[in-house]
C-alpha cells in the first residue's frame, strides 16, 4: 500500500544573498542579526551567496567581526555540515557561495563559471544524504554574473553540470541569478527539466530586489523530482534591514 501523502518526508530550504553581512550601501555590519533571522526560519538547508571566507581589514575594523568565517559563524551549532565555494580572491580576503545543512554533506565541489573580466562566479554543488529516506539530494548554490552574455554561458555550464547528475535524484538549485530579464526559466526547463517554485505556485517569479521595494526577480529556487509547498519571499522586518536582497524559502517534499 502506498504511504499517505501526509507522511511524505519534508524539509525547509532558504536562499539569501548575504551582501557580505552588511546592510544596503554597506552602512552597518549586521551579521549577528542576520544569524538570528536565518535561525528563526528553521531551514534544514541554507543557500548563501556573497558570504565572506576571510577579510583581514574588516576583522580589525569591526569589533564584533567573527573569529571564524562568516559561513561557520552563521552555521554555529544549528547546521553541523557546511561547504564553501571560494569565488573571488583579493588582497586580504575572499568571498563566495556557501551551503549550510542539517543533513550530512557527502561531497561537494565548486565549479568556476567566471567569464572574461573581473567578476568571479561559481556553482557550489553538494550531495546531501536525507536521514529519513536515505536518498541523495543534489543541491547547487548559484551566483551568476551581471552581464547577460556571461549569464548565458554560465547557464549553459550549469546545464552541463546537471546532465552529469542522476536523472531521478532530488535536485535543488537556488541563489542569485541576476536574471532581471527572466531568460533562465525556459532555458533551464528545456535543458534540465527544472521548475521554478514561485512560477509554479504563483504564476510568476518572486520579486526580491531591492529588498525594501522589490521590483526585480533576481533570486530563484528551481527544483526537479520533488514537491514544493508554500514558497515565500522574506522582505519585511527584520529582513528588510539585513541585506539588499530578500530571502526566499520553501518547503520541499521527497
Amino acid at each position: 500500500m502506498d504511504a499517505p501523502a501526509q507522511q511524505a518526508l519534508s524539509f525547509r530550504i532558504l536562499s539569501l544573498n548575504t551582501h557580505k553581512g552588511f546592510t544596503v550601501f554597506n552602512r552597518r555590519f549586521v551579521l549577528h542579526e542576520l544569524r538570528e533571522a536565518v535561525r528563526g526560519v528553521g531551514a534544514d538547508i541554507v543557500f548563501l551567496q556573497e558570504v565572506i571566507g576571510s577579510h583581514q581589514e574588516h576583522s580589525t575594523r569591526y569589533e564584533n567581526w567573527p573569529r571564524v568565517s562568516q559561513y561557520e559563524f552563521l552555521a554555529d551549532t544549528i547546521w553541523k555540515d557546511f561547504a564553501y565555494g571560494r569565488n573571488a580572491v583579493y588582497p586580504g580576503g575572499d568571498h563566495g557561495n556557501a551551503l549550510l545543512s542539517k543533513f550530512p554533506i557527502l561531497s561537494y565541489r565548486n565549479l568556476d563559471v567566471s567569464q572574461r573580466g573581473p567578476e568571479r562566479r561559481g556553482l557550489l554543488h553538494c550531495v546531501l544524504k536525507h536521514p529519513g529516506s536515505g536518498q541523495d539530494i543534489h543541491s547547487i548554490c548559484v551566483h551568476l554574473g551581471l552581464r547577460e552574455s556571461h549569464r548565458r554561458e554560465q547557464l549553459r555550464l550549469m546545464c552541463r553540470l546537471i546532465d552529469e547528475l542522476p536523472p531521478d535524484a532530488p535536485l535543488l538549485v537556488a541563489g542569485d541569478f541576476n536574471d532581471w530579464r527572466q531568460r533562465a526559466h525556459d532555458l533551464l526547463h528545456r535543458c534540465s527539466s527544472l521548475r521554478e517554485v514561485f512560477i509554479e505556485a504563483m504564476g510568476r517569479a518572486a520579486r526580491s530586489f531591492p529588498v525594501r521595494w522589490p521590483l526585480l526577480s533576481l533570486d530563484r529556487i528551481y527544483v526537479r523530482n520533488v514537491r514544493v509547498l508554500r514558497p515565500e519571499v522574506l522582505h519585511r522586518r527584520p529582513w528588510a534591514h539585513l541585506s539588499d536582497h530578500a530571502a526566499l524559502t520553501a518547503e520541499i517534499q521527497v
